[in-house]
């Protein structure tokens, strides 16, 4: 129904920075909430970025400052820029959107598969 596909992961030095995207396809009707989380081996899965449909921002303490979240609603597609990057920011990231794929239905979250980021020191 619907797929989320992310991009950009890699493996960068500490205090370089990345770019992760996700692209979202499929029976989309709308996409409300867009939000990047992150999961480090050993560690439970953790929101990272969320952004409205209108915008709006928020941050996880840990990357206030360093990470900037964006979207673009006509393409359906989420960004997060990554800057100043630490050793501990090392982690699959994964999209998450809150979609409605008909006018009849409530909205849904749907994930992508993730991307790996790997920060050496």
């Amino acid at each position: 129904q619907v797929q989320l596909v992310e991009s950009g992961g890699g493996l960068v030095q500490a205090g370089g920075s990345l770019t992760l995207s996700c692209a979202a396809s499929g029976s989309i009707v709308n996409i409300n909430n867009m939000a990047w989380y992150r999961q480090a081996p050993g560690n439970q899965r953790e929101l990272v970025a969320v952004i409205s449909r209108g915008g709006i921002a928020n941050y996880a303490e840990f990357v206030e400052g360093r990470f900037t979240i964006s979207r673009d609603n006509a393409k359906n597609t989420l960004h997060l820029q990554m800057n100043s990057l630490k050793p501990e920011d090392t982690a699959v990231y994964y999209c998450k959107a809150s979609v409605r794929i008909s006018p009849l239905r409530p909205y849904g979250d749907f994930w992508g598969q993730g991307t790996q980021v790997t920060v050496s020191s």
